[in-house]
């Protein structure tokens, strides 16, 4: 019994290492360039949805994105359905050849992106607050370039290998 357990928790942690690489993106256009897109004021609407597909909370993001040389800052501001308000600020390094590096106070660790065409992809570890708890939860995050103001992200948040929900939002560019 210990054993079919343990092989079914290897085999779940090996499913969420698959997927799609990032450079199967490198030719689709336009080009994601995250200097450029978050570069000012950025809106988002978003969704969080439990494993089950349940939409458990909504959002709108306000975001005010500056870049000084290969350094940006994202100052994110949520306001949340349930009436509670958060923040989280983004520091980002351009690293060349089209990766990126990133730390929040909620983030364990260090963010680690790459993108190719119109995609990034971001993965990290954040400090998820749940009640009078806090989780350390895996983020596999998608962005998809639509056009110039446009931007699609999808999150696939788990732990231990175990999917626990999706975040979806929309970015909108030059919207205060």
């Amino acid at each position: 019994m210990k054993r079919t357990i343990c092989a079914l928790l290897a085999s779940l942690g090996l499913a969420g290492c698959g997927g799609v690489p990032v450079e199967r993106y490198a030719a689709q256009t336009p080009v994601l360039d995250l200097k450029q897109y978050f570069n000012g004021p950025v809106l988002g609407h978003g969704m969080f949805q439990d494993r089950g597909g349940e939409v458990i909370k909504r959002f709108v993001v306000r975001i005010d994105a500056r870049w000084q040389g290969d350094t940006g800052t994202l100052d994110e501001r949520f306001e949340w359905s349930d009436g509670t308000q958060s923040r989280r600020v983004w520091t980002l390094k351009h690293l060349g050849d089209g990766r990126y590096s990133g730390r929040a106070d909620d983030v364990v660790g260090e963010a680690q992106g790459e993108a190719r065409g119109n995609a990034l992809r971001w993965r990290y570890v954040l400090a998820l607050p749940v009640g009078d708890k806090v989780y350390n939860v895996d983020f596999d995050d998608w962005m998809y370039l639509i056009d110039d103001r446009v931007m699609l992200n999808r999150s696939a948040m788990s732990k231990f290998g175990i999917h626990l929900g999706e975040v979806t939002l929309s970015f909108t560019r030059g919207t205060p």
